[in-house]
């Protein structure tokens, strides 16, 4: 019998290129089983997906790649200023990892921005998408770079936009703008700590001994932390990137996952719900915008389920 031990141990990391950028990849899983293709969001390296919950999906008969946006992690670190990029380029980024494994068309789980990409290519390139889920993510088309700017600059929402983020990140990432940590290792590490506190929510215990293991891999396989920023860089480079009314538009079938105690975008997954044909919504208890162990079967299962229809 597969355990998700071993399926994790027969991992394969691979560089693939995409123009001029070289992307990191690691697949999980039997190259002839269906394809998962995990996209992590803003800023964030593709290990962030949870070693136990990719062996979850492997052990399930998936086979799961998971990867490092550029300016992340292993993948290229770009020089803004004599190569800037978009969230277009980003998004472009998704499908040349596919195209680089052989595969038409996958399944697609978007973690926050890496929702709205998976959105954005449901919409514009729906033969590449088997199904989608995202998880704690924005509607496509809504600004929620926007909204947010406004909300950590202290302006009151404007009519019909998004919902803010709660107090209490809202206060620890207006901290962040007015006092940012040093670029030191262990200033780096300490505030992304309190950061994933803030986005773990107060419902789930938080295992602060494993999230500084998890942020000393994350700042330690960076090739330079610096350039992570390049990513607020693009959305200001196209700040109108997000094609506006047409989620509508979208085929593929669709799961919105959100935790009761989600601080980035509360209530944003029921928006994208109500505005694709025929989703789904599912609420997860505690959750908030991280993927810890306590709700690594849930989200799995509802994972599962979802791309067995298809």
């Amino acid at each position: 019998m597969r355990t998700r031990e071993k399926e994790l141990d027969m991992a394969a990391e691979r560089m693939i290129v995409n123009g001029d950028v070289e992307l990191w990849t690691e697949e999980f899983g039997d190259p002839a089983h269906p394809p998962v293709l995990l996209v992590m969001g803003s800023m964030s390296q593709g290990v962030l997906w949870p070693d136990a919950f990719v062996g979850r999906l492997v052990a399930a008969g998936r086979r799961v790649i998971r990867y490092d946006h550029r300016d992340t992690g292993k993948s290229s670190a770009i020089d803004f200023e004599n190569a800037p990029y978009t969230w277009a380029d980003i998004a472009k980024d998704a499908l040349a990892v596919l195209d680089a494994y052989g595969i038409d068309k996958a399944h697609f789980v978007g973690h926050s921005a890496g929702g709205l990409i998976s959105q954005w290519i449901a919409v514009e390139q729906p033969e590449r998408v088997l199904s989608l889920t995202v998880i704690g993510s924005s509607p496509l088309g809504r600004e929620e770079g926007a909204n947010l700017v406004r909300a950590l600059m202290g302006e009151d929402p404007l009519p019909g936009a998004l919902p803010y983020p709660t107090p209490a990140f809202i206060e620890h990432f207006s901290k962040m703008m007015t006092n940012p940590p040093g670029p030191d290792r262990r200033s780096q590490i300490d505030v992304a700590i309190e950061t994933a506190r803030v986005l773990h929510g107060p419902a789930i215990p938080f295992d602060e001994d494993e999230q500084r293991r998890l942020e000393e891999k994350i700042f330690d396989r960076d090739r330079d932390p610096a350039t992570v920023g390049n990513h607020r860089l693009a959305a200001m480079a196209d700040p109108a990137f997000e094609p506006v009314g047409v989620l509508d538009r979208i085929t593929a079938p669709t799961l919105a996952i959100e935790g009761t105690e989600e601080p980035a975008k509360p209530g944003h997954s029921a928006l994208i719900a109500a505005a694709i044909p025929g989703a789904e919504l599912l609420m997860i208890e505690g959750m908030g915008h991280t993927l810890p162990p306590q709700i690594h079967a849930q989200l799995a299962d509802a994972i599962l389920a979802h791309t067995r229809t298809t």
